[in-house]
């Protein structure tokens, strides 16, 4: 703490800010999250709603690839959350998802991934 208070005037100041900063950051992310896990869960009520109407013969063809690409994606939460029950998650689930990334792959579902969602597509037309 004796060479911290040699560098800053005020170095309780900037320890109590950049702690404020830290956890804005942690509620930004958390925010972020939360909006991505809610649209997950609507277009699945929607998949399952359009799986209903397919067993009545009453979806199109364009429903059904809806309903398939969410279906997908549902597998790939399930697939990153096998690693959630390793030790090391925090650790292997980025490198995963970094990997994913270099080889081409998409690992995330699409409500995780900024830029590609549905919600901002519906909106555009």
């Amino acid at each position: 703490m004796r060479i911290y208070t040699r560098i800053h005037k005020a170095p309780v100041r900037v320890l109590r800010i950049s702690r404020r900063r830290f956890w804005l950051r942690v509620r930004r992310e958390l925010l972020i999250l939360k909006s991505a896990l809610t649209q997950e869960k609507q277009e699945t009520k929607e998949m399952l709603a359009i799986y209903k109407r397919y067993t009545k013969k009453q979806a199109s063809a364009e429903e059904l690839r809806e309903a398939n690409k969410q279906f997908a994606d549902i597998l790939k939460g399930l697939g990153l959350g096998m690693f959630a029950i390793l030790p090391l998650a925090p650790i292997t689930i980025p490198l995963i998802v970094w990997l994913g990334k270099v080889v081409g792959v998409d690992v995330l579902p699409s409500a995780f991934n900024a830029g590609s969602t549905k919600t901002e597509k519906k909106d555009k037309d």
